[in-house]
């Protein structure tokens, strides 16, 4: 059934349908509620207004107007906020060795140094300015900081490259501790001459008086062991057997003497005598031919 003046529902005026409807564009579009007209959601029903507009809360912090309560990202309220990345703080290298630093571990150092050719002095056993030089070379050869300070990373890259050098290595120019003295050294003025350590102890009624590193005779030609004694010194000897110099020389055995060596103070133990007990330390062994005597025991042992 159609009725002029009518649309759509029977009974219900047209203009009353586009007014609904309007209302309705409006509710949605500023988030409001409709009311029925008669009132019936609100009580009694006087002096109601037929809509109730609430006003949109304000934008929760972090969001714009027309953002859902989640931002731009879509994230959930409430959700967490993804942490701000942070600054990345390099830390140095742990320093190992450096300049002043003294004791074993700075001899392994040198000797790995030498091993690699960038030291040819020592090991010293003291982190000295050769040292430094030795490791800002070998630093720079491999795109290292040129510090001269041995960093863990240097460090590292050291031994990869070295062997673990033995005994003879870290102590190739001497310094080595000497050893126990023989019991025949603990009474009068005694040389005694350790083939264990390479060391000789000047000793007089059992006290150490000085202490020097010491080299012996090669395979073919050996170093005597047993009791002796100083029979005749010579401050500027000159071998007549081998015409090589042997200053400050103390003969106890035959032509076996001990006297200060300057291959030895040039190549330490990489090199030999020909039986005579060689000193690197020319200071030393100048004031140790000062006291020695002759008729001073000398005792070589194992």
């Amino acid at each position: 059934m159609k009725v002029s003046g009518y649309s759509g529902v029977v009974g219900r005026p047209a203009g009353a349908l586009a007014s609904a409807a309007a209302l309705a564009a409006l509710a949605a579009l500023c988030a409001c509620t409709v009311q029925p007209p008669d009132g019936s959601g609100g009580g009694d029903g006087k002096g109601n207004s037929p809509v109730h507009f609430e006003l949109p809360h304000s934008p929760a912090p972090g969001t714009t107007s027309g953002q859902a309560p989640g931002g731009p990202s879509g994230r959930p309220s409430g959700a967490a906020a993804a942490p701000t990345p942070s600054v990345v703080e390099t830390t140095p290298p742990h320093i190992v060795f450096t300049r002043g630093d003294t004791g074993t571990g700075v001899r392994e150092l040198q000797a790995r140094l030498r091993q690699a050719a960038w030291l040819f002095d020592g090991p010293t056993g003291t982190y000295d300015d050769l040292t430094a030089e030795a490791v800002k070379g070998f630093q720079g050869k491999r795109g290292l900081p040129r510090t001269g300070e041995t960093d863990a990373v240097t460090w590292q890259r050291l031994r990869r490259m070295t062997h673990t050098p033995g005994k003879w290595e870290l102590y190739l120019m001497g310094g080595q501790p000497a050893a126990a003295p023989d019991p025949r050294c603990l009474t009068g003025r005694v040389l005694c001459i350790s083939k264990t350590s390479r060391t000789l102890r000047w000793m007089v009624d059992g006290q150490t008086v000085s202490t020097m590193s010491v080299r012996f005779g090669a395979q073919y030609t050996p170093t005597r062991e047993g009791v002796f004694h100083i029979y005749w010194k010579s401050r500027h000897h000159v071998s007549t057997l081998y015409h090589s110099p042997m200053p400050y020389a103390m003969f106890f055995s035959g032509g076996q003497a001990v006297h200060y060596s300057y291959d030895f103070a040039a190549r330490g133990y990489a090199g030999g005598s020909h039986g005579c007990v060689n000193v690197r330390d020319e200071a030393a062994v100048s004031a140790l031919f000062a006291q020695v005597r002759d008729g001073d025991k000398v005792v070589v042992y194992w």
